[in-house]
């Protein structure tokens, strides 16, 4: 009897020793979970802050109308965004950089490349006018041929450029095609209202205004061609979904981008070497919001697979800013007639620079099989 009181004193005893130190272990253990989740709460707030930050920053350096005021107290495009070294030297050293120049290689050579010759500044033009579906007033620049023709060239700048840079394409269809010319300021740039750049999604509604502008002007029996480099060959392909009308004939597209998220993404992973998720997608909500449109729905790949155009593409084999692999896509999208042009060693809207004469030769033979040329063409 004496061994069994023993034996229960001793199991109640061992019972509580485990109990008490279950506690305490247990406690131990909830304390440490407690602090972890305490850390990744505060760590994923402080990554949600970053990137809210970050996309701010992107849109302000890519989306936003950049602008600065000159002597004149006129505001201008300018192609440099500028951020204080004294709030951010690192964002100021890289991110400014980067963002700032999205599409350098093209400001860096337009210059030389768009407005060689300056042939517009010796030729009579008309500035005409519409209003934008969400009241912006749009500015473009029309020249009339040497001739009189029903035949109509409208095209369509880059990224942070303005009509009057395409020069030397206005001067093609201009002298060689005898085709009028016109050459719009898209939204956020040049002489056109617009605190943002839509990259050519809300554009392509623009566009279709130029078009009914033209038609106004040259009657039913106008012969419309759509050209667009980089940012504005996004923007004809985009256009390229809509209902066009007849007198639209031919579309040329030179080095534009199969998608605003693929060219966000590309570029981030060009510059940063990384994905660019969850930036993008941040920015892409921001857009919505203050822009009305986002990344993933502004696409040339889907709106070529709607369209009933026959499309030229071009494109630049040593393109850096919008890889050569998107005219693929592109071309594979699209389901009218069309052709392909690629040119050895032209970097991002250097098509025509590197082969002016075959440049303009392949336009041509394109064009001559949906348009109906006053004279022989070249």
């Amino acid at each position: 009897m004496a061994i069994l009181l023993n034996f229960i004193v001793f199991y109640k005893l061992s019972d509580r020793i485990i109990i008490r130190k279950g506690y305490w272990a247990m406690k131990k253990r909830l304390t440490v979970l407690t602090g972890f989740l305490h850390f990744t709460a505060y760590l994923s707030v402080f990554l949600s802050l970053i990137i809210i930050a970050s996309s701010f920053l992107i849109y302000n350096l890519a989306i936003m109308r950049p602008t600065e005021i000159i002597d004149n107290n006129q505001e201008k495009i300018s192609p440099v965004f500028k951020i204080s070294a004294e709030d951010s030297p690192i964002i100021a050293d890289t991110l400014e950089e980067e963002f700032g120049n999205l599409f350098s290689d093209v400001d860096a050579y337009s210059s030389n490349v768009f407005s060689s010759g300056k042939w517009l500044e010796s030729r009579f033009y008309e500035t005409w006018s519409v209003t934008s579906n969400d009241g912006l007033k749009l500015i473009a620049y029309y020249i009339p041929a040497a001739r009189e023709t029903d035949k109509t060239a409208i095209i369509f700048h880059g990224y942070l450029g303005k009509g009057m840079d395409m020069d030397s394409f206005a001067r093609f269809y201009s002298e060689k095609l005898g085709f009028n010319v016109l050459l719009p300021d898209a939204r956020g740039h040049g002489a056109s209202e617009g605190d943002y750049i839509g990259f050519g999604w809300h554009e392509r509604h623009d566009n279709l205004l130029w078009i009914q502008k033209v038609i106004e002007r040259n009657g039913d029996q106008a012969q419309i061609v759509l050209h667009g480099l980089s940012m504005g060959g996004a923007a004809v392909m985009m256009v390229s979904g809509e209902s066009l009308p007849p007198q639209v004939k031919a579309i040329v597209e030179d080095c534009g981008y199969s998608s605003v998220y693929d060219e966000f993404s590309y570029l981030f992973k060009s510059r940063f070497f990384i994905s660019g998720f969850p930036f993008i997608a941040a920015t892409s909500m921001l857009t919505q919001l203050k822009a009305g449109f986002s990344f993933y729905e502004a696409s040339a790949l889907k709106q070529l697979a709607k369209n009933k155009t026959p499309a030229l593409f071009i494109h630049g084999l040593e393109d850096t800013v919008v890889p050569a692999s998107m005219v693929w896509q592109l071309y594979n999208s699209c389901r009218a007639e069309k052709e392909i042009y690629l040119v050895e060693g032209a970097g991002h809207g250097m098509a025509y620079a590197i082969d002016p004469l075959r440049y303009e030769n392949v336009v041509t033979n394109f064009l001559s099989r949906f348009v109906e040329f006053d004279y022989p063409a070249i």
